[in-house]
């Protein structure tokens, strides 16, 4: 195995773009959710809580629904190579579990992952490199919520020729769908298929369902998780708290919402800015939009996008929908 892996860094992740990004969070009092991930310490956070809380880690059953979902990607496709894409590709291992899949079906397979964290990055591209050899692997780097030119960025001379399979698996719960999405469907192709899957309000009530998957995020590893963003920046723990809510968000859709209550005055210094915060001042670390079948389907609808087919967990939390150009 090479000592040496290469990476492509997008313009919206070089140093000067974060800094301005970092500032604008600061600014609004809402943070920009690639904050979380931005350093070794938040990645291994996060990728503890997600084998912790996350249904794809806990719940059998919820492997079992990917696992279904990979099989009728797979066997939709005709082509000889495939491009597989993954969005938000966090740790890698969904993808790979597709990759090892697509491969044993006889396919040549191309791999890029992506993601807003060089650490996930590297993390989904090692778990890759058991599937794959490394010269069919594309680590990129890059904010999807900023990036206009993500066309070009997937549009290389050697994946031309293949269907791209693209995974956004978990990843519109923390987006607003209406500038998200429009991205995401210009990237699918008249012959191409995403697999998307989306967090679930559970049960027949959808404002009820979201109040009870409240726990999932209200525990101490996320709450260690988000408040690491604020302790870097020169946050004291006694500052203020940490509050989750529930709260209606855009297109009918409702949210859970993590804010941190400011206590106590605080000023936050990054080189020769100030931030002051004031006593009762709070600022929002974090959201997270929980969908029903319907309001996925609708939302994908509103841009060209048609689920072919979709699976449900028994728990109902979990939802990976087929979907292809109309």
């Amino acid at each position: 195995m090479s000592s040496v892996a290469h990476l492509t860094i997008h313009a919206s992740q070089f140093p000067a773009k974060v800094r301005c990004d970092l500032l604008e969070s600061l600014r609004m009092r809402r943070v920009n959710h690639k904050f979380h991930y931005d350093s070794l310490k938040q990645t291994q956070q996060w990728l503890a809580l997600h084998q912790v809380y996350s249904p794809s880690r806990t719940d059998g059953d919820c492997a079992q629904t990917y696992d279904q979902s990979f099989e009728a990607a797979a066997a939709r496709i005709q082509k000889k190579r495939v491009h597989l894409i993954g969005l938000g590709c966090g740790g890698g291992q969904k993808d790979a579990r597709l990759l090892r899949l697509l491969r044993d079906r006889g396919k040549e397979v191309c791999y890029t992952p992506c993601d807003v964290s060089t650490a996930m990055v590297l993390a989904a591209r090692q778990t890759a490199l058991a599937v794959i050899p490394g010269d069919h692997c594309f680590p990129l780097v890059c904010d999807l919520a900023t990036a206009e030119d993500l066309l070009a960025l997937f549009d290389s001379p050697g994946t031309r020729d293949a269907v791209r399979l693209i995974t956004f698996f978990g990843m519109i719960s923390n987006f607003e769908p209406e500038l998200t999405l429009p991205k995401l469907a210009s990237l699918v192709r008249s012959d191409d298929l995403l697999l998307f899957s989306a967090n679930l309000a559970p049960g027949s009530n959808y404002a009820v369902g979201v109040q009870r998957i409240l726990p999932q995020y209200d525990n101490p590893l996320t709450r260690e998780w988000l408040l690491t963003f604020l302790l870097d920046l020169g946050v004291e723990r006694d500052d203020g708290e940490l509050r989750f809510t529930v709260e209606d968000g855009q297109a009918g859709l409702k949210r859970v919402v993590a804010q941190f209550h400011f206590l106590q005055a605080r000023e936050i210094r990054i080189e020769d800015e100030r931030f002051k915060f004031c006593v009762d001042e709070s600022m929002r670390l974090f959201f997270s939009y929980r969908y029903t079948p319907a309001l996925v389907r609708l939302q994908l609808a509103g841009h060209g996008l048609e689920v072919r087919d979709e699976w449900m967990t028994k728990s109902e939390e979990e939802g990976v929908f087929l979907v292809s150009r109309r």
